[in-house]
């Protein structure tokens, strides 16, 4: 790195914060209360649960132990990608050719309802078209070139196309990746201006929202469940537990499915003198087990992630880290400044799957989107809402999955998840 670089970076601010007018405030809860279904966390699962259910005249209320988007709804990389976590190709290989493209469809439903949300409520969430998956390694072009393929013909998905090393070049901006598929139907999006927009859509339709409530206990006693806040209890009919990777000690079935890793971000400042660099504004995300994402804002900044967990909380450490990564895939950004680096945790399973799941009796927890979230955790809210007022829901397919625990307990499988991704993330460099 050069020694004349040097920058103030924001002390764990997202540029995603950084860039906004203002970030409304809602209060926290002062008191008892109780409702028909009560939600455990606002981010984009639990506010869209909020929202539906107030629409359709339900009385929920809804808890925040921070403010909305303190979490990983706003904070993330802001992809939507397309399908689920895995290729659809792969997920045939586990639940054959008719359940996995009910999947792919379910997580394409979600991503027209998201697009369809943010329209109606007149959300400017910053839109943009595009997506460049990218190969790292020159032994996968056989795979890429198939998923092309099988999207088309077997998927009736007509948006992805293969791309060869120079047209992944021209379209990325570096000759660092070998192949690629591009994918005109999704996008990538401002995801605190979608989440600020979705927590005002909530309360507009009735729901009650409450930040800076921690959730420090859940009980059932005839035959409500009782969530304890350091304010009152708020007693419930029904819950929801959609607080992902923060579930903490909460409730102990959710915190043996869905593990949490740190991911990390940093912007840069604006790229006017770059404009070979993603000249169509596509996101970007490679084949790396520790993916790298990235892709430009809308005023052109460069911002890009990894989720290898790094030794320091120092948002200035963060960056440095960071910055190596971007330098390796732009060589000619060395001396650019990070304006902005910061972090959260995201939620995983061990299959990379979500994570449905009944964990009491009328307590149900859905979360470890693995890094596939922005589109499938709004849809999962608003599924959920379906369910409860007895409408068919696409979550069904979700409850199906077989997902297990991960191993070691709640004292070991953090180490065991350290060994494991510094295993990857090696394993990814050669």
């Amino acid at each position: 790195m050069s020694e004349t670089w040097q920058s103030p970076i924001a002390p764990g601010i997202s540029w995603y914060q950084a860039s906004l007018d203002e970030r409304p405030a809602y209060p926290a809860l002062n008191g008892s209360l109780k409702v028909d279904v009560a939600i455990v966390g606002g981010g984009f699962t639990g506010l869209q649960a909020a929202y539906n259910l107030a629409k359709a005249g339900i009385n929920v209320a809804l808890i925040e132990a921070g403010r909305f988007g303190d979490g990983a709804s706003g904070r993330n990389g802001g992809q939507l990608g397309t399908g689920q976590r895995w290729w659809p190709e792969d997920l045939e290989k586990e639940l054959g050719l008719e359940r996995s493209k009910a999947l792919f469809w379910m997580a394409e439903h979600a991503k027209q309802y998201l697009l369809d949300f943010a329209q109606t409520q007149s959300i400017d969430m910053e839109f943009m078209p595009g997506q460049l998956n990218v190969s790292h390694k020159r032994g996968y072009e056989r795979d890429y070139r198939a998923n092309a393929e099988i999207a088309a013909t077997r998927y009736d998905y007509p948006h992805i196309s293969f791309m060869d090393a120079k047209e992944t070049a021209e379209r990325v901006g570096t000759t660092d990746y070998y192949c690629g598929i591009r994918d005109t139907g999704t996008g990538h999006i401002h995801p605190l201006k979608l989440l600020i927009g979705l927590a005002r859509a909530a309360q507009a339709a009735g729901g009650q929202i409450y930040e800076m409530t921690r959730a420090t206990a859940i009980r059932q006693s005839g035959g409500k469940t009782l969530i304890d806040t350091p304010a009152g209890v708020l007693t419930a009919d029904r819950v929801l537990l959609a607080t992902n990777a923060y579930i903490g000690a909460l409730e102990p079935i959710t915190a043996s499915h869905i593990m949490p890793i740190g991911s990390f971000i940093a912007a840069t400042a604006p790229l006017d003198d770059f404009p070979q660099i993603i000249p169509g504004h596509e996101a970007v995300c490679d084949s790396r087990f520790v993916v790298r994402y990235f892709r430009k804002s809308r005023d052109n900044r460069l911002l890009f992630g990894g989720r290898e967990v790094y030794s320091s909380r120092n948002p200035a450490d963060t960056a440095e880290a960071i910055r190596g990564q971007i330098v390796t895939t732009y060589p000619a950004l060395k001396n650019v400044p990070i304006t902005h680096a910061w972090g959260g945790n995201v939620g995983i399973t061990l299959p990379r799957q979500p994570f449905v799941r009944e964990v009491m009796p009328g307590v149900t927890s859905i979360g470890g989107y693995s890094g596939h979230g922005v589109m499938l955790s709004n849809y999962c809210g608003k599924l959920y809402a379906d369910r409860v007022t007895g409408k068919a829901s696409e979550l069904d397919l979700l409850a199906e999955l077989k997902i297990p625990a991960f191993p070691g307990g709640r004292r070991m499988r953090s180490p065991l998840l350290f060994l494991a991704l510094t295993w990857f993330a090696l394993r990814d460099r050669f």
